[in-house]
């Protein structure tokens, strides 16, 4: 815990009301210190996703098949597509880098990714 959250007695003087003062600076500047290294860490956790489902075949009922993307807060990750037919379900994975691929895209897998981007947009 930090020192500045713990009970002190009453400062008497102004001099122990600077010292506290001093020492709450302190703790300021090694909380904001921290929260700067965490929010550089925490770009590269998965943060922005987007879910597609869809039916590639018209012959087959439902909307089975999936593109989610999952991606950090740069943009970077991967986007991973099923597609279910009655013989099988077949996956793939497309890295995903500044929220494009070096692969070619689906359509559904596009509409992920920006999905992922741009959660406000989703319809």
């Amino acid at each position: 815990m930090f020192k500045f959250l713990k009970k002190k007695k009453e400062p008497e003087n102004l001099k122990e009301l600077l010292s506290q003062f001093q020492e709450m600076k302190g703790e300021l500047k090694k909380i904001s210190e921290e929260l700067e290294k965490l929010k550089k860490e925490n770009k590269f956790s998965i943060q922005r996703i987007g879910l597609v489902r869809f039916n590639p075949f018209s012959e087959l009922g439902g909307n089975q098949s999936f593109s989610v993307a999952l991606l950090d807060g740069n943009n970077n990750g991967f986007v991973i597509t099923s597609l279910y037919t009655r013989e099988g379900n077949r996956i793939y994975a497309k890295p995903i880098s500044d929220g494009k691929s070096q692969y070619l895209l689906s359509r559904e897998e596009k509409e992920a990714i920006d999905k992922a981007i741009n959660p406000i947009n989703v319809n």
